[in-house]
């Protein structure tokens, strides 16, 4: 039986070391390669403002080039903003030059009117004064008489300055302080009306780069509330690889480092600059935290391609190690 016993001792152990070959690797955990794939982040495309969709320019996948037109949202109420803000901007730039105009030539002419009359009515009460004068001096008109005749006079002369101030002040316009806030409201009104342009631009967005439409989730016809997006699209610049490096090995992965990657169907030589290492570790499969299970420790690191590349988002790839490739 002794025999029997020591057979199957060799059995349950060779099994168990079978058994660890399988789950932990043949002492290179990572292999030759490190494993990844290929992350796009996506740019959100939205109206600030309610309405129909009346035009949906792309679809779902389309590579677009910068400038393409993604969709537009019915623009009728824009466009009466639009307007009411232009025709606020010309009220305003008219009376504001109207300020710095003074008073038009018919209402000057009216002041003038007035001050030819004013100086009628000053000349015949000097006149009066003239005639009345001698005869206080003589008896024959009473003082009462005499102090009407000084008052009417003075009175016409008082009229006289006050309406030749009047006609100055009109031929000067408004005063500074005035023409300042006439001018103020033209650059409020300007302002508004930028607004109101930025706003119709914006409910028929374009491509800010080239890149592909990653998902459309409305079409034409549809209502779209506002600021709800209408489309998902992945700029070419925003696609990165992501990619998981070993804890022992961490310390080689420095962001600015270049890795070389492959990917199925890709070109050969591809290279990458690492942007991003996680300050955090992740664990594969998740087990419970101690020395011994450090080889099952990773970090996540983000690099984007050197080159510009026909990477699918999603795509799996394989990162040469840094350490490998230094050996």
């Amino acid at each position: 039986m002794k025999p029997q016993r020591i057979l199957i001792g060799a059995l349950l152990l060779g099994a168990a070391g079978l058994g660890a070959y399988l789950a932990f690797g043949s002492g290179d955990p990572q292999g030759d390669v490190l494993s990844g794939y290929v992350e796009g982040e996506a740019l959100y495309a939205a109206s600030p403002v309610a309405g129909r969709l009346v035009e949906i320019g792309v679809q779902r996948g389309d590579v677009v080039a910068a400038g393409a037109k993604f969709f537009a949202v019915d623009p009728a109420q824009t466009l009466a903003a639009r307007d009411q803000a232009s025709a606020e901007v010309e009220s305003a730039k008219s009376l504001a030059a109207d300020a710095r105009r003074g008073q038009r030539p018919a209402e000057l002419g009216v002041i003038e009117a007035q001050l030819v009359a004013a100086h009628a009515v000053l000349n015949e009460a000097d006149t009066s004064l003239k005639r009345i004068q001698p005869l206080a001096e003589a008896g024959a008109a009473s003082r009462a008489q005499l102090d009407s005749a000084v008052a009417a006079r003075a009175t016409a002369a008082a009229n006289v300055r006050a309406i030749e101030k009047q006609l100055q002040a009109a031929k000067l316009g408004a005063r500074e302080d005035q023409a300042r806030a006439a001018q103020d409201r033209v650059r409020q009104a300007e302002a508004a009306l930028g607004a109101a342009e930025a706003r119709l631009s914006d409910i028929a967005p374009q491509a800010p780069t080239a890149g592909r439409v990653e998902d459309v989730f409305f079409q034409a016809g549809e209502w779209v509330p506002a600021n709800q997006p209408v489309l998902s699209f992945i700029p070419d610049g925003r696609v990165r690889l992501r990619f998981f490096a070993p804890e022992k090995d961490i310390a080689t992965y420095a962001v600015g480092a270049e890795v070389a990657f492959s990917c199925d169907g890709c070109e050969k030589d591809l290279k990458a600059k690492i942007i991003y290492v996680s300050p955090r570790p992740e664990f594969t499969p998740p087990v419970i935290y101690s020395r011994e299970a450090r080889d099952r420790m990773v970090f996540m690191i983000e690099a984007l391609p050197v080159a510009s590349q026909e990477l699918t988002p999603g795509q799996p790839i394989d990162v040469t190690p840094l350490k490998a490739a230094a050996r």
